[in-house]
């Protein structure tokens, strides 16, 4: 972007990856920045929590498409490695079947081999497939995402429209999947991504395979510090920008004159803006601070909209070391489908629910005491579902029941910490939609400009970023949506 000359005032609402990003983006521009955030850290979902020596990533916990992350720092003539260490994990993840364990490795040779030995032929298919996913990837990620999504005449590009037709735009993951392996253990490994920040594979678009190629071919990292050593380096570098970042500073109405945003009032201060960029929830922002008079959108659209999963976390520090758990541990030894259909079908608390369990403590030493373990359990779940301390015991315990079979060994009487997190949580910290977790579903209908516009249509100078507007939900695509804002900015202002 072009620095600018002007002396432009920006407040950017929420600290998370988006708002950091767009912030950092917007300062190097040469705009002056000033970053809310209502919460004590920056990070948004991304906040770390500490306790009795154990420290927990509070949101998101797998570092894919490194090539991202490469991409903002690179915007400032900088590295990922200038403010955090990082190793590619090897496994990349457990995962347990029903009857079988399986460690995925980080060799393409050796997952080809894992194919074979499950189904014959396949490891040919795969290749076949991440070439295809490969595709996707170079063209959704280089082309797709980092298009604003204002009007339909940014996708008349020759080029683009001929990709997106080899792009599987119009095919369901589960259909494009089932291509090409039968093995349900081999389908449920290519479709765990989806799940997990998505809608049900039949429900997607094949296009999102593209998150098989950064799974499999470009793997999964891990910062040391967890993911909030991301959010760490990310401020740190705000600040070298000259952004002014404010904690603790909830946003509860704007002044307005005519058409534009002259100010944001907080509970403890108000800040003058030339202009405004919404990095908090979108809904709540849309819906809950602006007069009816300037929302972008009804409340019936907003019912309308398909969500992403919520969850129900445990964050537990453990006075020993724990058996047969990796980094990354998936059980996938209920029915996909059934779960999948309790979130987005027939929306209620899961009856045989799938869970991930994270043990950073296996890969990092600096996240618990010595001989210590730090676990983060996380079941996806239907958003907007009643959450009570009773329904979280209760999930607890079935949790508890599970990894004791799996590991062998008693984890209920070695608990130094727990404390549990869902839809009460996400709603109080985040003013989340519904209490999501990751923002809207990965559906068709709400791909590319079909989903909420990065700008407010009745408002000159407020925009919107973050996982409920374009690209959509994930890291990488947040970090994304805040340097598409930033470059939208500098051509209107």
């Amino acid at each position: 972007m072009p620095i600018k000359d002007s002396y432009c005032r920006v407040v950017v609402i929420g600290a998370g990856f988006s708002g950091l990003s767009c912030a950092c983006h917007l300062a190097k521009a040469g705009y002056k920045v000033t970053l809310l955030e209502k919460n004590d850290q920056t990070g948004g979902r991304a906040r770390a929590y500490s306790e009795k020596g154990f420290t927990w990533d509070m949101g998101p916990s797998w570092y894919w498409m490194p090539d991202v992350f490469e991409h903002f720092f690179s915007a400032f003539q900088k590295k990922a490695s200038d403010y955090y260490e990082l190793d590619r994990l090897d496994p990349s993840y457990r995962v347990k079947f029903k009857e079988d364990v399986w460690d995925i490795p980080a060799s393409m040779d050796e997952i080809e081999k894992l194919f074979e030995s499950v189904e014959e032929g396949s490891s040919k298919k795969l290749r076949k497939f991440l070439k295809q996913a490969k595709f996707k990837y170079d063209v959704g990620v280089k082309k797709l995402v980092y298009k604003p999504s204002r009007s339909l005449t940014e996708f008349i590009d020759l080029k683009l429209l001929i990709g997106l037709l080899k792009m599987d735009v119009f095919t369901s993951i589960a259909k494009h999947v089932r291509k090409h392996f039968k093995d349900e253990r081999l389908i449920q490994l290519m479709e765990f991504p989806i799940l997990f920040l998505g809608a049900t594979a039949s429900n997607t678009p094949a296009l999102y395979t593209l998150m098989n190629y950064s799974d499999v071919v470009l793997g999964t990292w891990y910062p040391k510090g967890g993911m909030h050593s991301v959010v760490k380096g990310m401020t740190e570098l705000a600040t070298e920008l000259g952004v002014e970042i404010k904690l603790n500073q909830n946003v509860n109405s704007f002044s307005f004159d005519d058409k534009k945003i002259t100010s944001v009032k907080t509970d403890m201060d108000q800040f003058e803006a030339d202009v405004v960029v919404a990095g908090a929830d979108y809904h709540h922002i849309d819906q809950s601070i602006l007069p009816q008079e300037f929302q972008n959108y009804s409340k019936s659209y907003w019912q309308s909209r398909t969500l992403a999963p919520s969850s129900l976390l445990f964050y537990l520090g453990i006075d020993k070391e724990l058996p047969n758990l990796q980094h990354h541990t998936l059980f996938f030894d209920e029915d996909f489908t059934v779960h999948a259909s309790e979130i987005y079908e027939t929306p209620q608390w899961p009856s045989k629910p799938l869970l991930y369990v994270s043990a950073t403590s296996k890969t990092d030493k600096t996240v618990a005491p010595e001989g210590k373990e730090n676990l983060v359990v996380l079941i996806p779940v239907a958003p907007d579902i009643e959450d009570t301390e009773e329904i979280r015991e209760k999930y607890f315990q079935l949790i508890m029941d599970k990894l004791e079979a799996f590991i062998g060994e008693n984890i209920r009487d070695h608990i130094l910490v727990k404390r549990s997190y869902a839809h009460n949580d996400f709603i109080s910290d985040y003013n989340s939609f519904k209490g999501n977790a990751y923002g809207l579903a990965n559906t068709l209908k709400q791909t590319a400009i079909l989903k909420p516009s990065l700008k407010n249509k009745k408002l000159k100078n407020l925009y919107y970023t973050g996982q409920l507007t374009v690209p959509g939900p994930g890291v990488p695509p947040s970090l994304i949506s805040g340097e598409v804002v930033a470059k939208e900015i500098a051509k209107d202002f």
